[in-house]
């Protein structure tokens, strides 16, 4: 696999060098891999795109993305790490398929949307939970932690400050840099624990906890550089807000305490009834 991304790359690389690079439109990009690794990798995944252009709807794709993630972490969980390489690796091409096919065709929907985000995060959670089953022996466990609380922060931050129409779209580690960043490192760890080395899994293992520290570490400073970004947009928002809304200010009605009613004194006790005689008794 890693040879023929890196083949690939070289005669990507070429072509943009003889100016012909191929036109891939507008690419959406980030500021990880930038304008030219994005295209790149849609130029990559073209021949999938085309392929399924029209014989299979983007609900379908987004399902079948799921369910490579959980393929993926049932893999890794049993220690199979390249098949979770491969699993991880379509799945993180069929997530970008799915948008970019509902754009072509014009299908862009909200029930799309909801399913698509939604699905995202499931098949993140599936995924670090094979990891975690795979490190359940070993203290990059809690790297593993890290790495799920901090995914799953940038995400709901970024959903939360939509929420309150505030546009969050930045950010060191997103999702595309997560599903690279892990795909890297299981594919070197799987390469080193087939090795003869008498330590092989246990370099295997670090090698995988230290790309969920990674993982864990630069998520949770995205999602709290956004957090504090939104917070900023919000402040000014409301600081606007209240600066022009006219200050009303009502005067507090003076409390006044009502008298106490006076009573009569009782000049004589009640009769009890049982002491009362009726006209009846009285004629007995």
């Amino acid at each position: 696999m890693g040879a023929t991304l890196c083949a690939t790359f070289l005669i990507y690389c070429g072509m943009c060098a003889l100016g012909k690079a191929p036109d891939m439109g507008r690419v959406k990009h980030n500021q990880f891999f930038g304008l030219f690794m994005a295209r790149y990798l849609i130029w990559l995944i073209s021949p999938v795109e085309n392929l399924l252009l029209g014989r299979v709807s983007p609900n379908t794709i987004t399902a079948l993305s799921l369910a490579m993630c959980g393929a993926c972490a049932v893999a890794v969980g049993l220690g199979e790490l390249g098949a979770g390489v491969w699993l991880f690796s379509v799945a993180g091409i069929l997530d970008i398929v799915d948008g970019r096919l509902a754009r072509r065709l014009n299908r862009t929907t909200e029930s799309g949307a909801l399913f698509d985000s939604v699905s995202d995060r499931w098949g993140e959670l599936f995924v670090f939970a094979g990891y975690a089953w795979y490190l359940r022996d070993s203290v990059w466990l809690l790297a593993v932690m890290g790495a799920i609380g901090g995914s799953m922060m940038v995400s709901y931050t970024r959903a939360r400050a939509e929420g309150l129409k505030v546009e969050l779209s930045g950010g060191l580690m997103q999702r595309a840099e997560r599903v690279f960043v892990v795909v890297t490192g299981t594919m070197l760890a799987a390469w080193v624990t087939l090795s003869n080395s008498p330590t092989a899994f246990a370099d295997g293992t670090t090698i995988l906890g230290g790309t969920m520290a990674v993982v864990g570490i630069t998520s949770t400073g995205t999602a709290i550089s956004r957090w504090i970004m939104a917070y900023r947009v919000l402040a000014k928002r409301d600081a606007a807000r209240f600066a022009a809304a006219p200050i009303v200010t009502t005067a507090a009605e003076p409390i006044v305490a009502k008298p106490e009613p006076v009573r009569s004194p009782e000049i004589f006790a009640p009769v009890p009834k049982s002491l009362v005689r009726t006209p009846e008794a009285q004629a007995v």
